[in-house]
């Protein structure tokens, strides 16, 4: 099903995300954010947690179908979750001295965004309803 290709995809950018703040927090944010003291780890350790949360709740959703009324909680969670960090992401990047890393996870972000409000308008694929018909 191609939910599960999205819904797998998410967690895979996620859990990454969230390991990577989680455990090199120190190390990540003074160099996105020009003056982000050391000191202020925890911070991305907290956001770590968040995503690594979403991440667990992504992976064992991915054999579920989602979209419209089926798998709500997943989709409204990730809507919200993308939709706002694309906004927040939005308003870093256009700084003109952005990392371009920050271009990339900006870039991610958008799409998925864009993935999950499509799924929550929307409904599930056409091919996930075929697949699921086969099965």
């Amino acid at each position: 099903m191609i939910s599960t290709w999205i819904t797998r995809a998410s967690a895979v950018f996620l859990g990454l995300g969230g390991l990577a703040l989680l455990f090199a927090s120190d190390a990540i944010l003074p160099r996105l954010i020009p003056g982000y003291p050391p000191a202020g780890a925890w911070l991305g350790q907290l956001l770590a947690a968040a995503w690594l949360a979403v991440a667990v709740l992504n992976w064992v959703s991915q054999p579920a179908m989602l979209g419209g009324i089926y798998g709500r909680p997943v989709v409204v969670t990730n809507a919200a979750l993308y939709f706002i960090s694309a906004t927040v992401l939005l308003k870093g990047v256009v700084r003109p001295d952005a990392p371009r890393v920050l271009w990339v996870v900006c870039a991610l972000v958008v799409l998925f965004a864009g993935v999950y409000g499509w799924l929550m308008f929307r409904g599930p694929f056409e091919r996930d309803f075929q697949l699921q018909a086969r099965s």
